[in-house]
């Protein structure tokens, strides 16, 4: 198969969840691609090099031949148009009803819960750092993620909708912000988010990102 020619603009140190979503969306697709770093640390994002290939100026940023495309979630709806199933994996489910709440959690995860982000940053996800406990600010965030959690996981299930889809790795990313801490969790949630941890293609992003270190 040709295909086209695709770059992803990530981090350089691979600490964005959002250039995450979209390396584990690629790699699902089982679609080549060349990965580039921006080095936030030295505000590379506002070179003019890569101000003209980002409409935001962050990261991540997509490119398809002249297609240039920002935001992650927008991306992965991309995507899934452009390399449909069944010749390439599903990033979303297949039911109609079950595909609208994958995108409404994928939405809600970059809105909100922003005192969980503020005291459990990336950098325990790919760096194993600790953090001071929870604010009341952040205790009230993690309470809301695992209620939400608690109500859109059915028991016994190890993704959200019955098969895996891309909204299972961004909130897994969110969870571990928490497990992988040590803070409390349900039962249901540790395992649910180390059970999404596993998966090949979030791996192989562990693996950039200890590459950096």
């Amino acid at each position: 198969m040709n295909y086209p020619t695709i770059t992803l603009w990530s981090d350089s140190c691979f600490f964005s969840p959002y250039a995450m979503s979209v390396y584990v969306a690629l790699t699902e697709k089982g679609i080549p691609f060349t990965l580039k770093r921006v080095d936030l640390s030295q505000n590379a994002q506002w070179d003019e090099e890569y101000r003209a290939l980002s409409l935001t100026c962050r990261v991540p940023t997509l490119q398809i031949d002249d297609v240039l495309l920002t935001e992650s979630s927008a991306i992965a709806e991309y995507l899934e148009e452009r390399f449909p199933a069944p010749e390439f994996e599903r990033l979303y489910p297949r039911d109609r009803e079950k595909r609208a709440h994958a995108r409404e959690v994928q939405a809600w995860l970059r809105s909100d819960l922003m005192a969980l982000r503020s005291e459990r940053p990336t950098e325990v996800l790919f760096a194993g750092e600790r953090f001071a406990p929870l604010t009341p600010a952040g205790e009230q965030a993690a309470n809301k993620l695992i209620a939400a959690v608690q109500r859109l996981l059915p028991d016994g299930q190890q993704n959200l909708f019955g098969e895996w889809s891309i909204a299972d790795t961004d909130l897994a990313v969110m969870i571990n912000r928490l497990a992988l801490h040590g803070d409390a969790l349900p039962v249901k949630l540790q395992h649910y988010a180390e059970f999404q941890w596993q998966r090949a293609s979030v791996q192989l992003w562990l693996a950039e990102s200890g590459k950096t270190r």
